[in-house]
């Protein structure tokens, strides 16, 4: 069995190594972006002291100016903290590929910043970590399945790297093969090998949406699917103001205030408001149809809790630092994994090159000899 898993450990990471590389990296870099959105685009941050006091029309509005015709609003989202700024994202009515976003001061409703995010840095970034950039040949499903193989690399590496007679404080010792690649091999993987498998598995889920989803329904119950905020083509004319509605998600709820307003598409003619609670614990979602004005507060069930837990493990966001410091090792780690793979590979591969089968040839004295691997060996 052990041959076995050293095999599969050992060509698994030989086979995808380059993308698992490539994935990691990515990944970690995300682990801090919205820091990196805020280094790099200052301006859309330039915001001023004060929460958000203006009526959601008046963002809207200001978004449609800046933008032109052509473009309508789909969803506007608060700051999540601080220093954050009011995000209206527009997409493009002949071209639904196309998506602003449109970035305002919270008191005062100014125009920082309009940027095609898939075109940014960090929306390249986004883009490559979901689908490659290439969600047209599948690049979904092959980041999915990449992710399977990085969940076979921690798993087989853990029971590689545990000792063959059961002591645990000896396989914590640097001293566990002949290099230094061999042992940062083993030291660093046994220690984040856990992290790596959580965010393998949590990214094979969101690889595959529709099957994680059937999966986790079948234990849990979940809200039947329904399309994504903001990527859907919004109402032409909604019969109701957005003020309106938020008034009315507010009053029941209160003490709630708003974190995102999803306008009616034409798909689902219903607007989607999030709140967040007076604890700031959790989420609420309320939804007021369209055209009968009937307000729904959907449950918070378990499954759904579940799925957003799952997202937050994979991003490393709402779990404290010392789980974003772990996911980030987890995608920068198999880089030096590859490497130090590669070189325990070709270290054991030399002495067979070097010394090849014995061959038969003429000595000096014209009896037949043996040919040994080395300098001068006869």
């Amino acid at each position: 069995m052990r041959r076995l898993w050293l095999s599969l450990h050992l060509w698994t990471g030989l086979s995808v190594g380059v993308l698992l590389v490539a994935l990691g990296l990515s990944g970690s870099l995300l682990v801090w972006r919205d820091s990196l959105d805020r280094l790099g685009n200052p301006a859309r941050y330039a915001v001023t002291a004060g929460n958000p006091a203006l009526p959601p029309s008046v963002y809207l509005a200001n978004a449609a100016a800046a933008l032109g015709n052509g473009f309508a609003p789909q969803t506007i989202r608060y700051p999540e903290g601080d220093g954050s700024p009011v995000v209206v994202q527009a997409r493009n009515a002949g071209n639904a590929a196309q998506a602003m976003r449109v970035y305002m001061d919270p008191p005062t409703g100014r125009v920082l910043d309009t940027a095609d995010f898939r075109s940014s840095l960090l929306g390249t970034l986004v883009g490559f970590h979901e689908n490659l950039r290439i969600p047209e040949y599948n690049g979904r499903s092959i980041v999915g399945w990449t992710g399977v193989a990085m969940l076979i690399s921690a798993l087989t590496g853990i029971w590689l790297w545990w000792p063959r007679h059961g002591a645990f404080r000896r396989g914590l010792r640097w001293r566990r093969g002949p290099g230094t690649a061999s042992n940062l091999h083993h030291r660093l993987g046994i220690f984040i090998a856990v992290p790596l498998a959580v965010v393998s598995v949590t990214g094979i889920y969101i690889a595959f949406p529709q099957q994680g989803r059937q999966l986790l329904g079948s234990v849990a119950a979940m809200t039947p699917p329904g399309p994504r905020p903001g990527f859907a083509q919004p109402l032409a004319r909604p019969a109701l103001g957005v003020d309106r509605v938020l008034d009315m998600a507010l009053k029941a709820e209160l003490g709630a205030r708003p974190a995102m307003i999803a306008l009616p598409s034409r798909q689902a003619p219903i607007w989607r408001i999030q709140l967040e609670g007076p604890d700031a614990a959790e989420l609420i979602t309320v939804t007021v149809d369209d055209a009968s004005t009937t307000l729904t507060k959907l449950p918070t069930l378990p499954g759904d809790q579940i799925a957003q837990w799952v997202r937050w493990l994979h991003e490393g966001s709402h779990a404290g630092l010392g789980w974003r410091l772990a996911v980030f090792c987890s995608g920068v780690f198999p880089a030096v994994f590859f490497v130090t793979g590669l070189m325990i590979w070709w270290h054991r591969r030399r002495p067979r090159a070097v010394i090849a089968p014995a061959a038969r040839a003429p000595t000096m004295d014209g009896r037949e000899g043996t040919i040994l691997a080395g300098p001068n060996k006869l």
